[in-house]
């Protein structure tokens, strides 16, 4: 069901995760071929996050898209997980994703070395082009990436930063069932800036579970602020949000 009343942004609410996972997956697969059929190459950032699981698997099954004209970046990483850590979101999506298509390039971040050289590196991989999708999810706490409310920045300079994780984004890793205590979870990431996110040319974004629903609603009908980092996102020209009925609510 298409909710006709936030503005310009086209929210999409559906009666099982499923369903809004391959109505997402689908939207995403039309985008990228349309894009192909104009461009040589496509441009796409992933969020890795359970709530990815269903557009993700739809997108590796998919039969429309040349893979071999895309390159992929992803948003966000722990600093300091062991290599070789089933947390580490390089390699959720190299499992998801990257492992089952014939993609033309993956740009991975490094947790596990210097991190200004690597925010420095991978900030000039990112600006080599513009960004044509991003995949993305919101946080409980309403984070984009991990721009947590307490360092997100909408006029940050920054392509690449690091960043200390709340108490409330780490807990959230432990519920989803990525960690199982709070101590495992790092303390630090590096994520691509909000600018560079709200820059892409299409956003899709796909936010399942009741335990969003405070941050789905601030994002769509509270102020623009950094407390709620994805409020950003209304001023989008082209994002389109897909939601459950668990994180939709009543609204």
């Amino acid at each position: 069901m298409k909710i006709n009343r936030y503005k310009h942004l086209n929210v999409n609410v559906f009666s099982t995760r499923d369903e809004m996972g391959r109505a997402a997956g689908r939207d995403v697969e039309a985008r990228v071929a349309g894009l192909l059929k104009i461009k040589d190459e496509v441009r796409m950032v992933f969020a890795a996050a359970p709530s990815q699981n269903e557009m993700l698997d739809y997108l590796a099954e998919s039969e429309m898209i040349d893979w071999g004209r895309v390159t992929a970046f992803h948003m966000d990483e722990y600093i300091g997980l062991n290599g070789g850590a089933e947390q580490l979101f390089s390699k959720y999506l190299q499992r998801r994703l990257f492992d089952k298509v014939r993609i033309k390039k993956v740009h991975l971040i490094n947790g596990n070395t210097d991190t200004v050289t690597e925010a420095l590196r991978y900030a000039a991989l990112i600006s080599e082009a513009p960004l044509d999708i991003i995949c993305l999810g919101i946080g409980e706490n309403g984070h984009i990436a991990f721009n947590d409310p307490p360092v997100a920045d909408f006029n940050d300079e920054l392509v690449v930063k690091e960043v200390s994780l709340d108490r409330s984004c780490r807990m959230q890793q432990v519920n989803e069932g990525c960690f199982t205590t709070l101590q495992e979870v790092p303390e630090k990431a590096l994520t691509l800036t909000i600018p560079v996110i709200f820059n892409a040319s299409h956003l899709f974004c796909v936010v399942p579970g009741r335990s969003k629903r405070e941050a789905v609603y601030n994002t769509l009908n509270g102020p623009v602020t950094p407390a709620c980092p994805a409020s950003v996102l209304q001023m989008h020209p082209d994002c389109s949000f897909y939601f459950d009925r668990d994180s939709f609510g009543d609204q």
